[in-house]
C-alpha cells in the first residue's frame, strides 16, 4: 500500500469524505475479510462482519489518530474487534434460545391446566425449533412482536414470518 493512497485515504476519512469507504474497501476489503474469517467461518456472517467493520471505521473516521497507529493496524483491531463482537453476540442469542426452551417461569398451575394448554406445549415440542422459540416467546412469555424480535435478535419480518408457518404446522396436528 502506497503512502500516497494511505494519505489520501486519511484525509478523506478526516473529513467525512465519502470517497474513503470505496478507497477502503478497494484497497483493504481482502486482508481484512482474511482477518475476519480466522474468527468466523461463516462466509455469509464474514461478509455482514465486514460490512459493519466499515460503517464503524466511516463512524470513528475524524478520531483516527496516525501517530497512535497506522492506518492497517487501526482498520485491522475495528474488523478483528467487530468478528469477536459478533460470535459473542451469536453465542449470547444461543444461549438466550436455550434458557427460553427451559425456561420453567411460565409453567401453569395445576389449577388453571386445560387439555388444550397441555396438548399444545406437547405438540409445541413437535413442530421445528425456530418456529418453537418464536411461538413461545410470544405466546407462553407474552411478549409482543417487536419484543421478540428485540430480544431473540432475529428482524421483526422473520418473526411474523415464523408465527404464521408455526402456527399453521399447529394446525396440521389439530386439524389433520
Amino acid at each position: 500500500m502506497s503512502n500516497t493512497i494511505e494519505n489520501k485515504i486519511i484525509t478523506l476519512l478526516k473529513n467525512n469524505d465519502k470517497k474513503a469507504i470505496s478507497l477502503l474497501y478497494e484497497n483493504y476489503s481482502g486482508a481484512l475479510l482474511g482477518v475476519i474469517k480466522k474468527v468466523i467461518k461463516d462466509d455469509d456472517t464474514a461478509q455482514d462482519v465486514l460490512q459493519e467493520s466499515f460503517v464503524k471505521v466511516w463512524k470513528k473516521g475524524k478520531s483516527y489518530n496516525p501517530e497512535k497507529a497506522k492506518l492497517f493496524t487501526w482498520l485491522y483491531r475495528i474488523a478483528y474487534n467487530s468478528a469477536i463482537d459478533k460470535v459473542r453476540s451469536l453465542n449470547n442469542k444461543m444461549s438466550k434460545e436455550v434458557q427460553i426452551e427451559e425456561s420453567n417461569v411460565y409453567k401453569l398451575t395445576t389449577n388453571s391446566l386445560n387439555q388444550d394448554t397441555i396438548d399444545l406445549k406437547k405438540h409445541l415440542r413437535s413442530i421445528d425449533l425456530k418456529y418453537q422459540i418464536v411461538l413461545n416467546a410470544l405466546f407462553f412469555e407474552g411478549m409482543t412482536q417487536q419484543e421478540a424480535s428485540d430480544e431473540l435478535d432475529i428482524p421483526l419480518g422473520t418473526i411474523k414470518s415464523r408465527l404464521k408457518i408455526g402456527l399453521r404446522e399447529l394446525k396440521k396436528i389439530y386439524n389433520p
